[in-house]
Order: structure tokens, then sequence, then C-alpha cells
């Protein structure tokens, strides 16, 4: 298991807009740091995921940190291997181009305590959940309150683990009645068509209840769905948002 942090420079900032890019731009690094593209992309990659930490503003969004995350120890060894100046990517269609040369890597350190039973977090990026009873496809969840947020969770970490994963996921019922509106439109891909893809993800403080195999796990797997194309990243809620 093993999460970083890529930080640029003060000042430093990479504008993009749409979020395949970072992931195509890590993909880069990945594979450049010796993992497989089968590994790290497909439907049989292994369990890895990320976070753009940032800003939007009149120039667009902004990522000045990503945090990249894997559970599994094969990926592990080459994502101690990663050269920031490997995480690149340029795109023609849109006139994008991420570089992340120069920045600062730092591992960060384990945060669950053995035998510690709860984890207050904050969604560094937004939760991905589909509605399953939709009758079109792929319609996301848009309140935590829809679903059964548990039992969503813990389907696809169970599956990850291949065991039985068991967490109690408690959204903060407060700022849910604050702010019931609590989603956001993530547009993550432009198609060739000129079709933009959105996915819906949701953020608010959350309590994960469990057993420690079981909150780390989620640290460093991410929680929910399309956490390898930069959702599902959660933080310490004591640390809030960072710079």
């Amino acid at each position: 298991m093993l999460r970083i942090q890529i930080t640029l420079p003060k000042k430093g900032e990479v504008y993009y807009h749409y979020l395949d890019i970072l992931h195509d731009a890590l993909v880069n690094a990945w594979v450049t740091a010796g993992a497989t593209s089968e590994q790290i992309t497909g439907m049989s990659a292994l369990p890895w995921h990320f976070a753009p930490l940032g800003k939007q503003n009149k120039q667009g969004k902004m990522v000045h940190t990503l945090i990249v995350s894997t559970p599994d120890a094969t990926l592990a060894q080459c994502l101690v291997k990663i050269n920031p100046d490997d995480i690149f990517y340029a795109r023609a269609s849109t006139v994008e181009k991420v570089h992340f040369a120069g920045a600062e890597i730092k591992i960060e350190v384990d945060p669950i305590l053995p035998n510690q039973n709860a984890l207050g977090v904050l969604m560094l990026s937004p939760l991905a959940i589909s509605d399953k009873t939709a009758s079109h496809k792929k319609r996301w969840h848009k309140q935590l309150g829809q679903c059964d947020l548990s039992a969503a969770i813990n389907h696809r970490l169970s599956r990850l683990a291949g065991r039985d994963v068991k967490l109690q996921v408690q959204p903060d019922t407060l700022y849910l009645r604050c702010n019931p509106d609590h989603s956001v439109l993530v547009p993550t891909k432009l198609m060739r068509n000129g079709k933009i893809v959105f996915v819906i993800g949701m953020s608010a403080p959350l309590v994960l209840m469990g057993s420690d195999h079981d909150l780390r796990l989620a640290w460093y797997a991410g929680i929910g769905e399309k956490t390898r194309n930069g959702f599902g990243c959660i933080g310490l809620a004591e640390y809030g948002l960072g710079r």
C-alpha cells in the first residue's frame, strides 16, 4: 500500500478542461515507472486512484497537487519510482497540456492506527455512485441520502479485497441539512463528435466505521466508482483541503 502527494512549487499550477487528461498524464508516468498498461487501464486493471487538488477561476480548472494511491503491492513498487517529469500529456483536440515537471513528491504516512475503528474524512475528489435502479444507462446519485451508502462502498471494496468489507459510512447530517445540493457535475471527457461526458459526484464530510483493515483499504483504494478516473479519494477531516 502506498499513497503519495505530487505538489508543484508555489505559484506552480496546471490548467485543464477535462479530467481525463490528468488520468492520461498519470498513465504515462505509471508506464514509465514500470507498470504495464493492462495493470493500470481497462477492466482487469489493478486498483489505484487519484485526486486533483486545486480550484477553478476565470482561466478554468487548476490543479497544484495530485494525490495518487494504490492498495496493491505490485503497483506500489512502481508508484514509488514515479518521476514528476513523466506526468505529461498534450492533447491537440482541446489544446491542453499537463506537465508536472519540477513537482515534489511526498509519501503520506499511514493515518490508520492499530485497532482504530473510526475515521472522519472529507472527499478530496467527488464520490461517484451509480443508481442501479435507473431505467437508462449510468444515472448518478445526486444526494447521499438517496442510496445505501455503506452497501455501495462495501460492494466495490469487497470485490477488490476478495473478502467481505463491512464499513459503516455515515455522512455528516448537519452538513447535508445545510447543503442539500452537495453534488457536482464533472466533465470527464470530450468525445470526437463534440459530446462531453459527465459524471455526477457528491461531496460531504463522512465518518467511516469498521476494522482498521477495512479503514486502511478505503484510504488506499478510494471509495465509490470511477476511482481510477479521479473520483472517491478521501482525506482526513482534521486537515481540511490543504493549499
